[in-house]
Parts: structure tokens; sequence; C-alpha cells
């Protein structure tokens, strides 16, 4: 009964990795309890975003009664230190300290100003509301103060964790880790997403400040556990006496190379192209199909519910030696099929091809987004990987914010010039507006093939590797 006991043991075992889509994210140097355990930053992230760009901006302008411009104004301030995201993952590979660390310090501060500016982001928005008798002006300063401080510490946050877990996982499973970072991203979303509709379901000011800060503490908690005797201390790698490299020579030598720098244009056109729907899609389905205020909510887990099932298929192509860059192509593909969708379920007026789409761009977003994080992590350069990372995430930040301001613009000009009949009487209809940011976003998907076609692997070099080794292309010499 033993025998048969450890060998349906086994089979059970087997059984987990092969159906559970991270199991095989889990190696020797870094186990599934400590690579989960680490994830946790990425969790905390999620909260933030979804506080910032979600929570905070429904119940600033409804509940609060703050300007909609002004409320505007202040979730795009932490887009100010996107770019910087280059020069903080490059500080995080050249950092000198007697302690012998180079990700834990970037990520400890990261996580401070996160906590610093949730700790004071409620008080701050009582005065802004006018629902005191302090000057109005203290209020917007120190909400713009808050923002800015949540903002840089995500950003700072995410590049130092992405590159720790760059150092932590072997390159054979690097691609699956890569994917667990981005599920456990949206694990945070949607879970803190459902948790502040429930808190503040019955909104006062008191709960709101409650939320808020308990947001403040949980970012505190996960990235201390997230922390928690990750990266090894070596002195000699940190130490006073070793050479500096200066940041502007490094990225010098980064960009001399055109293979990055179209890598870098390849991300900031797809991820431009996935993210200018943000703002209008809810509304198309509202407005032009007809949908109710729940129908419109549900689309938000369609997109989830694609990217997720990206990320596990992604997690599995890669780590059988796919290309990172034709797999991001293949996202950028898939979009063109979704935002061909989402166009005509107008005038078909079809509410399911309309999900369909939605569920449709997120998996090619999830696919996109795999890939090209996947991309970044390849420039890994003698333990050196933040540079690139941060690299990444500057510009795949400041694309995303960009495309989500342009697409509202681009639909309220559309839509004004439609209804006064300046683009003939064969586009009056309100879904000119929308259908213009969604062709505008088929040609920048189109770029994006046009971009990262060359990067793409060929021949030989695009075969499933036979021994588990994951290689990709890498920088011309």
């Amino acid at each position: 009964m033993s025998r048969f006991g450890e060998r349906l043991a086994r089979k059970w075992m087997r059984i987990g990795t092969e159906f559970l889509p991270f199991a095989d994210a889990a190696s020797a140097e870094l186990p599934l309890g400590r690579l989960l355990r680490l994830s946790l930053f990425q969790v905390s992230v999620g909260i933030a975003m979804v506080l910032l760009i979600g929570t905070l901006n429904r119940v600033l302008i409804v509940e609060l009664g703050v300007p909609a411009w002004l409320v505007s104004l202040m979730v795009g301030l932490p887009l100010i230190f996107a770019p910087f995201r280059a020069l903080i993952g490059f500080r995080s590979d050249n950092h000198r300290s007697a302690l012998g660390w180079r990700r834990v310090p970037y990520i400890w501060m990261g996580t401070l100003l996160q906590f610093g500016g949730l700790a004071i982001m409620p008080f701050a928005l009582v005065i802004l509301s006018g629902d005191t008798h302090g000057p109005l002006w203290i209020g917007q300063f120190a909400s713009a103060f808050a923002f800015l401080l949540v903002g840089a510490g995500l950003q700072t946050t995410q590049t130092a964790g992405l590159a720790l877990a760059t150092d932590l996982a072997p390159e054979a499973v690097r691609p699956r880790v890569i994917a667990l970072m981005y599920a456990m991203l949206l694990v945070g979303m949607v879970a803190s997403g459902l948790a502040f509709g429930r808190l503040l379901a019955n909104f006062s000011e008191i709960r709101l400040i409650q939320v808020i800060q308990g947001a403040a503490v949980m970012t505190m908690l996960l990235n201390l556990t997230a922390l928690w005797k990750q990266e090894a201390r070596n002195p000699v790698l940190t130490s006073v006496a070793a050479s500096t490299a200066k940041f502007r020579d490094s990225w010098r030598e980064f960009i001399r190379h055109r293979r990055a720098v179209r890598f870098l244009v390849a991300v900031g056109l797809g991820t431009a192209a996935f993210n200018m729907q943000d703002i209008v899609l809810e509304p198309y389905g509202g407005e032009i199909l007809h949908l109710t205020v729940g129908a419109t909510t549900a689309l938000t887990a369609m997109l989830a519910g694609g990217a997720l099932a990206a990320f596990s298929i992604s997690a599995r192509l890669l780590g059988h030696g796919a290309d990172p860059y034709r797999l991001a192509a293949y996202g950028a593909v898939m979009g063109l099929f979704a935002f061909a969708a989402v166009i005509f379920a107008a005038p078909l007026g079809s509410a399911q091809l309309f999900r369909l789409g939605t569920l449709l761009i997120g998996f090619g977003g999830g696919f996109f987004s795999v890939g090209t994080l996947a991309g970044a992590m390849a420039r890994e350069r003698n333990g050196e990987s933040g540079l690139a990372l941060g690299a990444w995430g500057a510009v795949q930040a400041t694309s995303a914010g960009l495309a989500i301001a342009l697409g509202g613009a681009v639909r309220d000009a559309v839509t004004s010039l439609a209804t006064h009949g300046a683009l003939g009487p064969a586009m009056t209809g309100a879904a000119t507006g929308y259908s213009v940011v969604y062709h505008i976003e088929i040609a920048l998907l189109f770029a994006t093939l046009v971009a990262i076609g060359p990067l793409v692997r060929t021949g030989s070099d695009t075969r499933v590797s036979q021994s588990g080794d994951y290689k990709l292309a890498e920088f011309p010499n």
C-alpha cells in the first residue's frame, strides 16, 4: 500500500504542475512559495492603480463634487515619474552600499513613498472637497502632492521589484515568472476593485479615510512580506570602492543598437494601441449599444479574463522556447481582429460581437505585454537588468497615459464635429467619435507590427528548445 500511495502521490503532483497555470514557474533556486511571496509587490501596485484610476476618480467627481478637469489632472500626475523608471532601474543596478543590497533599498523607498502618499491623501481630499473651513488651495496642493508620492512609489517599487525577480529567477523559468508577475498584478487590481466597491457602497467621508488608510497599511505589509529574505547581501557587488557607471554613458550604450530603439518604439506603439480605448470602451457600450450599467461593468471582467488567459498560455509558450517578439506580434494581430469586432458591433447592433471584441482586446494585450516584458528581461547583462526593465516600464507607462488622454480627447473632438455636420451627412451618428478612436488603434497596431517584425527570430532560431533552455535574441555585438 505504501508503494502504491507513493506512486499515486507522484502522479497527483505531476497533474497539479500540468494544470496549475504557474506551478512550473518555480525552481530549485526560487521555490514556488518564495516566488509567490515575492510577487506580492505586484499586488500592492495593483491596489494603488485601482485606487488612483478607478475608485478615487469616481468618488472625487460624484460624491465629493470635485471638478472633473482637476481630478483628471491629479490622476495624470503619477505619469510624471514614468520616464524616470529607466534611471531608477539603472541606479538599482549600480547601487553602492556597505549593506550589500541593490534592489531592496529602492523597493523599500518606493514602499515608503506609497505609504506616505496614501496616508495624507484622504485628509487632503476632504479639504479639496470644500467640506472644511480651510483654504481650498491647501487641499489642491496636498492632494496633488499625495498623488505624486503614490505615483513615484509605485513606479519605483515595480521597476526594482521586476529587476529583483530577474536576478533571482533562473533563465529557464523567467518567462513563467514574467507571466506570474503580470497575473498577480491583475489579481491585485481585481480583488482591490471588488473590495473598494463593497466597502464604499455606503459612502461617507469617514469611510473613505478608513479605506485609503487601510490600503496604505496593506501596501506596507505586502511589500515587507515580499522583500523578506529575498535578496542575498553581496557587499563586494555594492562596494563603494567599485567603479560607478554613469547613467548617460549606459543609456547611450543601450540605445546605440538599433534593435533596442526598435524594441522601445514597438513597446510604445503597441501599448498606446491597446490602451487608447480604456476611457471610451464602457461609454461606447452604454451609449451606442444601449447596454446597462451592470453589463458595461462586466466588460472589465472580460478584459481581465482575456488577459489572465493570455498570461497562462504565454507562460507555457515562452517556457518552451517561443520567441517573445513573435508572441508580442501575435498579440498585435489579435488586437486587429478585436478592434474590428468592436467597430462592426455598432452597425450590426450586436452586443455579443462587442463582448467578443472586448475579450480579444484583453487577450491580445496580455500576449503583447508579456512578450515585450520577456524581451526586456532578456536584455539583462552581467546582472544589470534594471536599465532595460526601467526603459520598458517608462515607455509603457508614458504611452499608456498619453493614449488614454488622447482617446478621450479624440472622441470628444470628433463627436463635436460630427454632431455639427462638419464631417458630412454620412458621419453624423453618435458612434463616429468612438469609431475614429478604434480606427486609430488599428493603425497603431499595424505600425507596431512594422516595428517589431525585424526583431522576430527566423529560421532555426524559432525552433522550440528541447533542453528547456530559454534563449532570446541577443543585442548585436
